[in-house]
């Protein structure tokens, strides 16, 4: 749910404090717990550790971010693959298919054992 036009963006004041002290382009990262924080544009160039629950993740700001939220750029959740039959079949179907092309890469070296020196 997105927040009243009458109140404005939600903007930590200390993350705009902590931006006072560096410089665009600086390489420091600004740790900061708060995801729900907008980004402004004077944060554009920063690079922030937007914690996803387990870790700081680091975010570089660019123009294209503001307005948006900085934990919509650290995901909580890791994806790690769709289960079932067909996952299972299209994965034995790639290790196939790399185990044929492993297989014709060795029975062809003759290509690649050629002299290089001319005559």
């Amino acid at each position: 749910m997105s927040r009243s036009l009458k109140k404005g963006p939600y903007i930590n004041e200390k993350l705009i404090a902590k931006l006072q002290n560096l410089r665009a382009g600086d390489k420091t990262v600004i740790k900061t717990w708060d995801r729900g924080a907008s980004i402004t544009p004077e944060m554009v160039g920063f690079r922030f550790g937007v914690h996803d629950g387990r870790k700081h993740i680091e975010v570089l700001t660019t123009e294209e971010m503001v307005g948006h939220k900085l934990g919509e750029f650290a995901p909580t959740r890791k994806f790690l693959r769709h289960g079932g039959r067909m996952a299972r079949e299209e994965e034995a179907a790639a290790v196939a298919k790399d185990a044929q092309a492993v297989k014709t890469a060795q029975e062809t070296p003759e290509a690649s054992e050629k002299p290089k020196g001319g005559k």
